[in-house]
């Protein structure tokens, strides 16, 4: 018998356009790619994989940021860490790139929990600009979405002192990102750096203090969501858990083929009955429940 996988038909390879390339301090890049089918299927969550350089041969795994189905372009943010990412770094608008996409499960907001409380870091800022875009975008549904960010190096697009209030931050907590501000959506940002209007600590501290001093009526209508290093989303799901509130994680991990062949990226679940199995990060996630992946995380 033949059993149907979720994800075929549903990941495009297309030659894309690299339209705009565009730097930023620590050696940050976004490109912007014309990739009409990518574009059109892509969900918040979702990843490409997309080809570096032509003298090399494995692909690198890239978390989306922006989406524009209607005009057929994705957007990408990255750091050059490693020889495929310099390369891809290299790029230059008119020339010609191989996307692999979209690929994974995205985030899945609960309708009955409008307060989404979004935090991410590092690497994982993208899948939270994406996120937040969405939501601001739903006018179907009243999210209330907030943002947190953290980075050690400066943040890749331009930051202000925010105009819309945000009860319950600590007072060095006063900047935001001008483009999320734009979309009518309050952030906040959180750096060990010193980076002006950052609060001085880790990202986790702001979530943690903002649900500190929410009533638990509020806290039972908000659902968190996370991306970034493994530690940073062990500690989300602490946060998570000490306040009782449900939490969704993207995964980062190495990937060879990003399509759940070669099983290279799995990691340990389990599910609510305590039953474990070992699931893909490409495929079956990189979004999965907080429980699952860090079930002692309390």
């Amino acid at each position: 018998m033949t059993t149907t996988r979720a994800h075929r038909d549903t990941i495009f390879v297309e030659s894309g356009t690299l339209l705009e390339r565009h730097r930023f301090d620590a050696e940050q890049y976004v490109l912007r790619i014309e990739a009409p089918e990518t574009a059109r299927h892509a969900q918040a969550g979702t990843f490409v994989h997309v080809t570096c350089d032509s003298a090399l041969p494995m692909r690198r795994p890239l978390s989306l940021m922006r989406v524009d189905a209607e005009a057929g372009w994705i957007e990408i943010l990255f750091k050059t860490v490693g020889a495929g990412l310099a390369a891809l770094a290299t790029r230059k608008p008119g020339e010609q790139m191989s996307i692999l996409g979209p690929i994974g499960q995205p985030f899945r907001p609960d309708f009955e929990r409008p307060i989404a409380l979004l935090v991410g870091g590092g690497v994982g800022i993208p899948p939270m600009i994406y996120l937040a875009e969405v939501l601001a975008n739903d006018t179907q549904n009243a999210w209330q979405p907030l943002v947190f960010m953290g980075s050690e190096v400066p943040f890749p697009m331009s930051t202000r002192p925010s105009a819309m209030p945000v009860d319950g931050m600590p007072d060095d907590a006063s900047h935001s990102l001008t483009l999320v501000e734009s979309w009518g959506i309050p952030s906040r940002l959180a750096s060990l750096a010193n980076l002006t209007g950052a609060h001085q600590g880790y990202v986790t501290d702001l979530a943690a203090h903002w649900l500190a001093q929410q009533d638990q009526a509020t806290r039972d209508r908000c659902e968190l969501f996370a991306c970034g290093p493994t530690p940073m989303l062990e500690a989300v799901a602490r946060v998570a858990s000490r306040f009782d509130v449900p939490c969704q994680v993207s995964l980062e991990e190495y990937m060879a083929c990003a399509v759940g062949g070669c099983a290279g990226c799995t990691v340990l679940v389990t599910d609510p009955d305590g039953d474990q199995a070992m699931k893909r990060v490409c495929v079956d996630g990189p979004v999965f429940d907080s429980r699952a992946v860090f079930p002692d995380a309390t």
